[in-house]
């Protein structure tokens, strides 16, 4: 049981940190920029919020499978292709919410930093941290997205027990073994996991709030 709850957090810590490195930047670009086609990029990231998990699985399987553009990397069946996979069902919601929160910032507020001589750099800085409660909330959004997911995990990892089981997969194979009492023990540590994670995100959001703009 605790070889599956540490397995579920490394993979969800993994595929959240890989969305949040794709889908901050790309957010940010996405909220500051203005390019010709940026709407249908924000509508391309909209719709890969609700993108179903059975699809996502499906791709990186495909990507993966030993005839795969990355079959030679032989992640198939490991944690490391649940991550991706999570990974690509959680960035477009970190880059949607990103690209919200970077956009809700007062645009006067981005002349006023370069007005007092900020470089480029340091003005993105200032608005990161203007925008740091929506973003946390895209860290949150995302985490979330890829801890309760568990159709794209059976798809890319197989649930093997000892190295791709999580408490998603576990819970699943459980009720279809009928075992109830089981897969409610494994959904309680599941749902106290991810209260967990999320409620430490929300004090250091709710922190940030009282202390006001930087």
């Amino acid at each position: 049981m605790w070889a599956i709850t540490w397995l579920t957090l490394r993979v969800s810590a993994t595929g959240t940190l890989l969305s949040l490195l794709l889908g901050v930047p790309l957010g940010t670009f996405l909220g500051l920029s203005s390019f010709p086609g940026r709407r249908l990029a924000l509508s391309l990231v909209n719709v890969g919020m609700g993108l179903p998990p059975v699809v996502a699985g499906l791709w990186v399987s495909l990507f993966l499978w030993r005839s795969g553009p990355l079959g030679r990397l032989e992640l198939m069946y490991t944690p490391a292709a649940m991550a991706i996979a999570q990974a690509v069902i959680a960035a477009p919601i970190v880059t949607g919410l990103c690209a919200a929160a970077v956009q809700a910032v007062n645009p006067r507020l981005r002349l006023q930093i370069l007005s007092l001589g900020a470089s480029p750099t340091q003005m993105l800085w200032l608005l990161l941290r203007e925008a740091r409660l929506g973003l946390l909330a895209a860290v949150m959004a995302g985490f979330g997205a890829a801890v309760s997911e568990v159709g794209a995990s059976m798809m890319v990892g197989g649930n093997v027990l000892g190295q791709t089981r999580v408490l998603t997969t576990a819970t699943l194979m459980e009720v279809s073994r009928g075992h109830f009492d089981v897969a409610i023990a494994l959904s309680v540590i599941l749902m106290a996991l991810a209260f967990g994670i999320t409620a430490a995100l929300t004090a250091v959001q709710q922190r940030g709030e009282r202390r006001g703009p930087a």
